[in-house]
């Protein structure tokens, strides 16, 4: 049976929603973990919380205390352009963690970790983004910018969407794919856009529980399919 993590970051309630009561729960370097089984798959879903440091350290339990085989992650994110509204459903090709910042000691780029990656984005596995695609026609290839931030404001998205090249933001795909990369275990980041470009706190409130919900519905059809 193969063991899949997903990190949920504050979307549980689409979690209980979709597959009910977990056969098992259990905690796992501090953090809750709920025990799915369907078919010849066994998922352990990981409440990590919002947050990078969260995210990374939620990777490395599922990979080294549930031993995971694939780490996914599914959840809702900002818009950074007008074409990303909140009807789009998302696969992330790359991410940039565009508040990592050492440009001034190593005279690099923000957003680069120098002597880990040739540039400042960081890939999703590519064989399950085309996987991904192929299950599902109408997902939308983007770029992630990841940081520790809420960021509500058109202006200030607009910006990062400029200055990174990216289409959504959101606050823990930089640490999973970090680590998932590091750990040499491929990644799936699965994202729906809750707050449009010009969306803000009010949007996300409003949108947060539909749009897990129709997120998590699209992770679990690809998941069957691998």
């Amino acid at each position: 049976m193969k063991n899949i993590g997903i990190v949920a970051a504050v979307e549980m309630d689409a979690v209980k929603t979709l597959y009910g009561d977990a056969k098992e729960k259990k905690v796992c370097g501090g953090f809750d973990v709920f025990v799915y089984e369907k078919a010849d798959v066994r998922l352990y879903v990981l409440h990590s919380g919002p947050g990078e440091i969260s995210a990374a350290s939620a990777a490395q339990v599922l990979i080294s205390e549930c031993h995971c085989e694939l780490i996914a992650n599914f959840g809702v994110v900002g818009g950074l352009s007008e074409a990303m509204n909140h009807v789009n459903v998302a696969v992330v090709e790359k991410v940039v963690h565009y508040q990592f910042d050492t440009s001034e000691v190593d005279h690099c780029e923000v957003g680069l970790y120098l002597n880990e990656y040739p540039t400042i984005y960081m890939p999703a596995t590519k064989e399950l983004v085309d996987k991904a695609l192929e299950v599902e026609p109408d997902l939308v290839r983007v770029t992630c910018a990841s940081g520790d931030k809420f960021v509500g404001l058109a202006e200030e998205k607009k910006e990062i969407a400029e200055k990174f090249k990216a289409d959504i933001c959101e606050m823990e795909a930089a640490g999973i794919v970090k680590t998932a990369n590091r750990n040499q275990v491929p990644c799936i980041l699965i994202k729906m856009v809750a707050d449009s470009i010009h969306g803000g706190t009010d949007e996300y409130w409003k949108m947060l529980e539909s749009s897990s919900l129709k997120c998590l519905k699209v992770l679990d059809h690809i998941i069957d399919a691998l």
